[in-house]
């Protein structure tokens, strides 16, 4: 059995599964987004009364954080409602943060779990080798009344990046590479599981980076095998005790890829799909409004870091803004601490509050028709961040700082020399 298998047994209670097999599965985290208060009208439509396990229930604002409306306001205080009559303490308020990235700040991700959040994007806790998956309202309101929810266990690709990525290319580069080459519609409901040489290099940042885009491919979650940077990053955190299931020598994966990591420069994902990726130089001088740097794609300690040093004792282009998001509260603590945040506003960037922003298109941040945006977020649909009319061009937190120098399209490995970023 495959890794991914041996946890699905494990949470269903039976000796093995495989692929195909429909489970039942004991759900580790349940999140909810404040997207989806649906989910506690579905709750009490479906007779239930009490959330199952309260301390493994989590509420997200994040989305509408904070609110830019009264109908959002009026979704929070039900929610607040909801938690405290549910005794659910895990209450992440507008001041939190990005759901993912609240999952990682407290340990609460990590090996042989099942983490199911209201937010196509949860397969980014593979890299913690969690099973990871988004679900709709009625899903989760399932789970709140009874704690396990049915899956059908996904064959598993797994795709080895060999080699180390060169000086200005990063995770989201190399992931951009391979869905521009395999396409949005190459893993829909799959697991994707990454190896390689590359993927050991790369910081548990990085590796929430890739697994976030897995969604982009259509995979229902995603997978790295925990190593020593895995249990660094959560025994930082006081996190010890958890599973690590490995695969067997003998499981045959459904597809099994190989991309040269040393061969892939700064990548773009353009207008208007996440699969339209070129290598950044074939619209490189491209001039660009605005330059985006945050979400649960983009949004770390380590890609404001990027940025900061890149932009420290210059200046953002005129005629181009930057906005900078950071993940969670603890990351805007971490990088003002380090300097960062004031290396960016003193170029001239402008620093919202922690939270997805104008990732959805609803505020902070919103483009115009016309309008270009480069951005290090995971979706560049038509309207995604505003106006129907804009275009955004998805990239690295390096590719979004040189965008933001130049006023237009750059190769960040221009930006680099005498930056140690």
């Amino acid at each position: 059995m495959h890794a991914i298998e041996k946890l699905l047994a494990a949470k269903a209670g039976v000796p093995s599964v495989h692929s195909g097999e429909i489970v039942s599965c004991a759900v580790d985290w349940a999140g909810i987004n404040d997207l989806y208060y649906q989910t506690v009208k579905s709750f009490y439509e479906m007779g239930a009364t009490r959330v199952a396990k309260p301390d493994r229930t989590i509420l997200f604002f994040d989305h509408y954080a904070p609110c830019a409306t009264e109908k959002q306001a009026d979704n929070h205080r039900k929610f607040r409602t909801f938690a405290a009559e549910q005794g659910i303490s895990h209450l992440m308020d507008i001041n939190e943060g990005v759901c993912h990235q609240l999952m990682a700040d407290h340990g609460w991700s990590h090996p042989g779990e099942i983490v199911v959040i209201t937010d196509s994007h949860t397969t980014t806790h593979g890299a913690f080798g969690a099973f990871g998956t988004g679900v709709g309202a009625t899903d989760m309101a399932t789970i709140l009344a009874t704690g396990t929810l049915w899956f059908k266990v996904p064959e598993v690709v797994r795709i080895t990046f060999t080699g180390r990525p060169g000086r200005g290319v990063y995770a989201k580069d190399v992931i951009l590479h391979a869905i521009g080459t395999l396409k949005a519609d190459y893993a829909v409901y799959k697991a994707v599981e990454f190896a390689g040489e590359a993927v050991a290099g790369f910081s548990v940042s990085e590796r929430m980076a890739m697994c976030n885009m897995t969604t982009e491919m259509g995979a229902k979650t995603s997978y790295i095998q925990p190593d020593a940077v895995t249990t660094d990053f959560l025994a930082a955190r006081g996190v010890t005790d958890y599973q690590v299931y490995h695969t067997d020598d003998d499981y045959q994966y459904a597809a099994d890829l190989t991309f040269d990591a040393s061969a892939i420069g700064p990548q773009l994902a353009a207008p208007f799909s996440v699969d339209n990726v070129a290598p950044l130089e074939a619209v490189k001088g491209r001039h660009v409004d605005q330059c985006y740097l945050g979400s649960c794609t983009g949004g770390r300690t380590e890609d404001i870091a990027v940025a900061a040093k890149m932009l420290k004792g210059k200046k953002v282009h005129s005629g181009t803004r930057m906005i900078v998001v950071p993940a969670s509260r603890s990351v805007l603590a971490e990088c003002i601490e380090k300097g960062y945040i004031k290396a960016l506003m003193d170029a001239g960037a402008t620093l919202t509050a922690p939270g997805c922003a104008a990732c959805l298109g609803i505020h902070q941040g919103l483009l115009a028709s016309g309008e270009v945006c480069v951005s290090s977020t995971n979706r560049n649909f038509p309207g995604r961040m505003g106006s129907v009319g804009g275009e955004i061009y998805l990239g690295s937190p390096a590719s979004v700082a040189a965008a933001a120098l130049a006023g237009e399209i750059a190769d960040p490995r221009e930006f680099l020399e005498g930056s140690d970023a």
